[in-house]
Order: structure tokens, then C-alpha cells, then sequence
């Protein structure tokens, strides 16, 4: 594994994430801290208009993945959102069809897919490599027909509106297959929050000492 690569465990900017990436099994990927935000932006998002392929190329952020939520919730809303539920052909993934094909990274689908914090698209490309290379992406993990890559496109620092606590954002673009999708392509991207590292919280933060 390259060194720098965001993984499970490994500490990359100033606090620790865990792989974005699909795998069999995938971990869940929310974070402790990421409902609670996430509730505080779900009227906010609700009212905005869905922007699937933004999201899907890492250009919105955690306030505009909240959205998605309520989808989940309720596939009435998926339905009237244009996305129609498929039948779950991965336990860790819910997937959806699109009533309009979007474009994303160059290619049109038809199919998206959520797991966890992240939200991909399903793509018609046996072969992960030449996206993940264009896409500029640190390969993970590569063997037994199994593929993974990605890189953090943003990583700020951000405050909870409810609770003032200080939390980083990140944003990790990603590029996996999955043995239950045999050639297809996952791209998308994870959107998480994060406590900063104990020693670099604000001492405002820390009770002022």
C-alpha cells in the first residue's frame, strides 16, 4: 500500500478517517458526529434541489449529502426525487435507478448506489484503472479481482451549528469494484465529519484552559 492514502486506522492531515472505499464487507461509515450535524441541515438540504452528479463528483458537501437521508428513509421520496429502488443485490449498498441517465466523469448511467457516507455511481466499465488514473487516485488496495483507490479532495475546518463544536470535513473521491457488481465500476464520493486530533482542538473549545 502507498504511504499517504487515506485507510482504516491511518492518520492523514490531522485526525483519522476510515477507508471510504466498497468492500466485502463494507464497513458502516458514518461517523459519531455526522447525525448530528446532518440534522441540523435536513430541513436546509430537503428544500434544495437534489444535485446527483455534484454530489457524486465530490462538489457539494456534508450540509448537501444530508439530502440523500430522508431517500433512504422513505422510497416514496426516493421515487419522487426520480431515483426507484433496486433490489438489494449487496447488503451494504441501496441502490437506486434513475428516471434521467446523469453524466458523471465523463460517462452516462443510470444507476447510483449509497453505502454509508458515500454516494456512487454504478458504472459500465469492467475495468476500474483508467478512471482511477485520470481521476489522479492512490490505489489501496489491488488483488483478487478486488480494486480500490481514492484521495482527499477537501478536508476543512467546520463548526457544528447546534453544539459549537469544532469538527473537520472531509471529502474523499473514490473509485472500487465490488464481487457482487462483476464489471461495473463504482465512482463517488465520501462525505464525513471528524473530531480534530485532542491536542489541536481550540482551547475555547477545550473549556479555556
Amino acid at each position: 500500500m502507498r504511504p499517504g492514502l487515506p485507510v482504516a486506522g491511518a492518520p492523514h492531515r490531522r485526525y483519522h478517517v476510515q477507508a471510504p472505499f466498497i468492500a466485502d464487507p463494507m464497513p458502516v461509515l458514518l461517523r459519531t458526529a455526522l447525525p448530528l450535524l446532518l440534522a441540523s441541515f435536513a430541513s436546509t438540504a430537503s428544500a434544495a434541489p437534489l444535485d446527483l452528479p455534484a454530489l457524486i463528483e465530490c462538489r457539494q458537501g456534508v450540509a448537501e449529502h444530508a439530502a440523500l437521508a430522508p431517500l433512504l428513509a422513505d422510497p416514496l421520496k426516493a421515487v419522487a426525487q426520480g431515483l426507484q429502488p433496486l433490489p438489494q443485490g449487496n447488503q451494504f449498498m441501496s441502490e437506486f435507478r434513475l428516471a434521467n441517465p446523469i453524466t458523471v466523469f465523463g460517462q452516462q448511467t443510470e444507476r447510483v448506489a449509497l453505502a454509508g457516507a458515500s454516494v456512487m455511481a454504478v458504472l459500465d466499465q469492467a475495468d476500474p484503472h483508467p478512471l482511477a488514473k485520470r481521476l489522479e487516485l492512490e490505489t489501496g488496495y489491488d488483488q483478487d479481482g478486488k480494486f480500490m483507490a481514492g484521495r482527499e479532495v477537501v478536508s476543512r475546518d467546520v463548526t457544528n451549528p447546534r453544539t459549537g463544536e469544532a469538527q473537520i470535513e472531509s471529502i474523499i473521491l473514490s473509485v472500487s469494484t465490488v464481487a457482487s457488481h462483476p464489471g461495473k465500476t463504482l465512482a463517488g464520493c465520501t462525505y464525513s465529519l471528524d473530531l480534530p486530533a485532542e491536542d489541536e482542538v481550540p482551547a475555547a473549545a477545550a473549556g479555556g484552559h
